[in-house]
C-alpha cells in the first residue's frame, strides 16, 4: 500500500519526488551510502552544506538546517505515510541508506528495508538513522538541534495533511521526544514551534507553517 502511495505521489510530481518508490535499489555507483555523511572529516557532508548554502545564498548554519529539511523529510515521509495508511513503518537503517542528488533536492532509497508496526519502530529510526546526523549537523554548523527537530516533526505533519489524512498530532504525541511539541494544529494546517531558517533568506516569503506567523496568545488580563 506505502509504495503504491510513493508512485502515485511520483506520478503527480512528475517524477520529482526524494525517495524511491519502491523503497529499496541495488545501489550503483550512482548512489552515496548516507552513513558517509557522519564519518570524519565530514567532507561530504560539508560539500552538501556548502552547496546547499551557495544555492539560496545563505549563511553555512541556514544551508545546513536547509539541507536537513530536505533530507530529513525524505527520510520520514515513508514513515508517516505508511503510519497513516495501514499502520507499517519502513525501517530505512542508516548503515542500509544511501542518497541521492536530484530535483527534488536528494532521492533516499535503501538497499534493505525492514517493517514494523506502531511507533516503536520510529523511535529505533529515529535514535539510530536522524539523531547521528542532526548532532554532527549541529555540531559542524552551529544550528540548534532542536531547530533540526522541528523539521522532522514538520516531516511528519505535513504529509498528514497534504497527502493521507492522519492525526500527526496524536503521533508526534505518542513518538514523544524529540519531535513531540514542535509544531501545533491551526486550522486545516499547522504551524511549527521552531523556525526552519527559510525566512532569514533575502527576498523571499515566510512558509505557510512558519512559526513568526503563528498568532500570538493574548496574555489574560
Amino acid at each position: 500500500m506505502l509504495t503504491e502511495a510513493l508512485q502515485r505521489l511520483a506520478d503527480s510530481r512528475g517524477g520529482v519526488i526524494g525517495v524511491e518508490p519502491g523503497l529499496v535499489i541495488d545501489p550503483d555507483e550512482s548512489w552515496t551510502a548516507a552513513a558517509e555523511l557522519v564519518r570524519e572529516p565530514y567532507t561530504l557532508l560539508e560539500g552538501l552544506i556548502a552547496q546547499t548554502a551557495g544555492r539560496w545564498n545563505a549563511p553555512r548554519h541556514v544551508g545546513a538546517a536547509l539541507f536537513w529539511k530536505t533530507f530529513g523529510y525524505w527520510h520520514t515521509l515513508p514513515m508517516a505515510l505508511g503510519w497513516a495508511l495501514d499502520g507499517r513503518i519502513p525501517v530505512m537503517r542508516l548503515a542500509d541508506t544511501y542518497f541521492k542528488v536530484s530535483d527534488a533536492g536528494v532521492t533516499i532509497a535503501a538497499a534493505r528495508v525492514s517493517w514494523g508496526t506502531g511507533v516503536e519502530p520510529i523511535r529505533e529510526v529515529l535514535a539510530e538513522a536522524q539523531q547521528p546526523l542532526v548532532r554532527t549537523i549541529g555540531a559542524l554548523a552551529k544550528v540548534g538541534e532542536r531547530t533540526l527537530w522541528g523539521s522532522t516533526a514538520e516531516a511528519f505533519a505535513h504529509p498528514l495533511v497534504s497527502i493521507v489524512e492522519g492525526d500527526y498530532m496524536a503521533l508526534l504525541a505518542e513518538i514523544g521526544r524529540p519531535v513531540d511539541g514542535l509544531v501545533e494544529p491551526a486550522d486545516d494546517g499547522y504551524f511549527r514551534r521552531t523556525c526552519c531558517l527559510w525566512i532569514t533568506l533575502p527576498d523571499v516569503e515566510a512558509c505557510g507553517s512558519c512559526c513568526v506567523l503563528r498568532p500570538q496568545r493574548q496574555a489574560r488580563p
